[in-house]
């Protein structure tokens, strides 16, 4: 009878990891878990991917929820390759973090969407969406840098439960074309994902998606169906610096 209980022990214990995969999450957060109190407002460096050419950083903003961020990458593509990714929003589950559903609400201009997405949460917690609105400002021939920012409207359309809606998921990016057709990536922003959520999830959500979605955008720019689209974009590009 001992002998029984124990086997069944041994077998609970090693079945945890996949019954709980949340677990292992909150395991591979632990160390910024530890820095919780220490953070400030000023950047902390969390990610230096030498190899990938990504830095990221959070900090602990004055008066926020969570924690903000902040990534920087050079990247092999040019700005018109970013463009054509950014803008194709039926295929964002393809590289941008956790999608379950992207599409555009309404084209309000050439430089202004309305768009909906849709979030896979980690294990055990709700599903989240978000309506906001992307503005580019174009690139000119004296200035370079493509600004794109994106801010969540949570009352845009209703909500639709037992999704959860997020209050926040606001970025400023900026692109900047470089020597040899690569593009330098700057991107600051701050997500509130709304709702109860554990720690452990959205320390490991904000640690690990900006990194995420900068690799998923370098995977995106290597296709041939972005790098050979010939279709005319809706503002000038420039693509050198």
């Amino acid at each position: 009878m001992r002998f029984t209980s124990y086997l069944s022990m041994l077998l609970l214990v090693a079945m945890l990891p996949l019954t709980f995969p949340a677990v292992a999450h909150a395991a591979e957060d632990d160390d910024l878990d530890v820095l919780q109190d220490k953070l400030t407002n000023e950047w902390r460096l969390v990610r230096n991917d030498r190899l990938r050419n990504i830095k990221t950083w959070v900090k602990q903003e004055d008066g926020k929820r969570f924690r903000s961020f902040k990534a920087e990458a050079a990247l092999d593509g040019t700005v018109e390759a970013y463009v054509r990714v950014l803008l194709d929003f039926d295929n964002y589950r393809k590289w941008y973090w956790e999608v379950l559903d992207a599409r555009i609400l309404k084209k309000k201009s050439d430089t202004e969407y309305y768009f909906y997405i849709k979030h896979r949460a980690p294990h055990g917690v709700p599903n989240r969406d978000v309506p906001g609105v992307l503005t580019l400002e174009p690139q000119t021939r004296d200035n370079r840098t493509l600004v794109v920012r994106v801010k969540a409207y949570p009352d845009l359309i209703p909500e639709e439960p037992p999704l959860v809606r997020m209050k926040a998921e606001d970025m400023t990016i900026r692109i900047s074309p470089l020597a040899g057709n690569r593009v330098f990536v700057e991107a600051e922003g701050y997500v509130d994902p709304g709702g109860r959520v554990p720690g452990w999830a959205n320390n490991f959500i904000q640690r690990a998606a900006p990194y995420s979605i900068l690799v998923g955008f370098q995977r995106m720019m290597d296709y041939k169906a972005y790098l050979e689209d010939k279709t005319p974009l809706p503002f000038p590009v420039f693509n050198t610096p």
